[in-house]
């Protein structure tokens, strides 16, 4: 059964038991707290909130967890956005409600600075218009929400994605509280290794200091040049009589000159000491964690995003301080070319789904159907499809490819065509694209744009987004599954990482082997739940380390 609770301005709660429309099937409850209402109940199958990241939070800082939830404010940007086609709406409760009796629809609060720990800050919501209480309005938009659901073109499906987008809410919040087990004397040693000693009033390290030596000294002028300043180093070059149009390492790669080889390890340092270095140790990792705030649905397609940190942007040579606790190890699982096997399942290419239904290496399959042995070319030609590479190799193969898989180009080819002619464009279970463009003369319709720089630019962007944002609903099917495998069998085990094709689970070195069973067996049927019957499989390769640093 499914309970609504809501938050009083006194700090106590209000809940009830919901019917299959959403309206109360018992009497209104009033609670001293939230916290109390939930941990009393642990017979609720699901509870409805407006916000799992403006609630969660408190109930697993008082040690309650709850097995499944319905997302208010998350349910609401994906029901927006499938009726309206228009991403980033105001999605709070506040604008639910208002938007459900045609009122003017408020902004949603301004979003937390990233500098900001999440766990020095406390989100409010949006406040409703005086006299309107919360528990009513969450009530009133469950139940328009059920209905506008039950208008979709597949309301199963849509309900399947918003209870996972739901579910990856709870595992964003538990992930956040658990944290990365982070180890700062191993990240310290590593920055004093490659960026040399700090010295006092904030300037650069050591060795930058010294490559930023070297990068003057190869240009010979006698002037000082800023390595870290592009514009500087653009006319540094064109004084020697070398035109670049950047700084960008591919570009500066061609570049037969001495300034070129400390520039780049410049760069790559300069990087690692902004982005992960000592100020970023001391700001983030506290108690052996990590504990960034991910933003599930962070991007259009469903792809997360954190809040600050960096969490999805680890330099390999950071990740050697990312170390399990004693006694526990790490299980990271990687699915294996996922997108190419999720566009086998969405679009039913017969000849696809075939190579795609065995765990083995799908592009060394796809080469020896057709691309005369070389893996490279293969992957290279399928990725182009996805992507909308349609210059050099990619191009030259692309006959073949639609000619041995026709519906799985198809498939991508009107997508694009949709994204090119200012129509929606939806994943399998309904997550939406609109082909809104900051390039289009109005911003919201590109279909008097077709053939346009903009217009080609979104069905490049809308070819991808059927696949990459599936892959995004089938990843939170998985984290859902993973999860309730963990919860079910009584394991310590507990979800520390996910970053779109990646799982990381700490765990109990006894639990490892159970834990990756898990995974494996979460991918299937979360292929199963997403794609209907298919013969698609979803491998993960799987490490057990204590050290992320070596699972790749």
């Amino acid at each position: 059964m499914r309970w609504a609770v809501a938050e009083t301005g006194d700090g106590g709660a209000r809940l009830c038991p919901l019917d299959a429309d959403g309206r109360p099937a018992g009497p209104v409850i009033q609670e001293s707290s939230l916290v109390e209402a939930v941990r009393s109940r642990p017979e609720v199958e699901r509870w409805v909130w407006r916000s799992t990241a403006e609630i969660y939070r408190n109930l697993l800082a008082a040690g309650v967890r709850v097995e499944r939830c319905y997302d208010v404010q998350a349910a609401e940007g994906l029901l927006i956005g499938y009726e309206e086609g228009q991403s980033g709406q105001a999605r709070s409760l506040a604008a639910a409600w208002a938007r459900l009796r045609n009122l003017p629809v408020p902004a949603d609060a301004p979003a937390r600075a990233a500098e900001t720990q999440p766990s020095l800050f406390e989100s409010a919501p949006v406040p409703l218009p005086s006299g309107t209480d919360e528990f009513t309005a969450l009530l009133e938009v469950y139940a328009g929400q059920l209905v506008r659901t039950a208008r979709t073109e597949h309301p199963d499906r849509m309900r399947l994605l918003l209870a996972a987008e739901s579910a990856g809410m709870l595992v964003a919040a538990e992930m956040s509280r658990s944290g990365i087990p982070w180890r700062a004397d191993v990240h310290r040693e590593l920055l004093d290794t490659m960026l040399g000693e700090r010295f006092a009033g904030g300037s650069e390290p050591r060795r930058l200091a010294e490559l930023a030596d070297d990068v003057s000294r190869a240009f010979g002028t006698g002037v000082r040049v800023r390595p870290d300043l592009p514009n500087e180093i653009v006319r540094a070059f064109a004084r020697a009589g070398i035109l670049v149009s950047s700084t960008r390492k591919w570009e500066l790669q061609q570049i037969d000159h001495p300034a070129v080889a400390p520039l780049l390890e410049y760069k790559s340092l300069y990087r690692l000491h902004t982005a992960h270095g000592w100020s970023w140790l001391e700001q983030w990792v506290h108690d052996g964690r990590f504990r960034p705030e991910y933003l599930p649905g962070g991007t259009v397609s469903g792809r997360w995003t954190t809040n600050g940190g960096g969490a999805l942007q680890i330099p390999k040579v950071i990740r050697q301080a990312i170390r399990a606790d004693p006694g526990w190890t790490l299980v990271v699982a990687d699915a294996a070319q996922m997108e190419p096997r999720v566009l086998a399942a969405v679009s039913r290419d017969p000849g696809l789904m075939q190579v795609a239904a065995r765990d083995a290496d799908l592009y060394a399959d796809l080469a020896a159907r057709g691309f005369g042995g070389d893996r490279a070319q293969a992957k290279l030609a399928l990725l182009g499809a996805i992507y909308g590479q349609t210059s050099g190799d990619a191009l030259t193969h692309m006959a073949g490819l639609r000619r041995r898989y026709p519906a799985a180009v198809a498939y991508v080819d009107d997508a694009a065509r949709a994204g090119e002619e200012g129509r929606l464009v939806r994943t399998r279970l309904g997550r939406t694209c609109t082909p809104v463009s900051v390039d289009s003369p109005d911003q919201t319709d590109l279909s008097g744009y077709a053939g346009t720089s903009a217009s080609r630019a979104r069905g490049r962007f809308t070819r991808n987004f059927v696949v990459q944002g599936s892959a995004a609903d089938w990843a939170l099917l998985v984290l859902a599954g993973v999860r309730h495998a963990i919860a079910r069998a009584g394991l310590r085990a507990e979800l520390v990482f996910f970053q779109h094709d990646e799982v990381i689970v700490h765990c109990p070195v006894d639990e490892a082997t159970e834990v990756a069973e898990a995974i494996s067996a979460a991918a299937e049927t979360a292929g199963r739940l997403a794609f209907g019957p298919t013969p698609v499989r979803f491998p993960f390769t799987t490490a057990v380390v204590e050290c992320y640093g070596d699972a790749k």
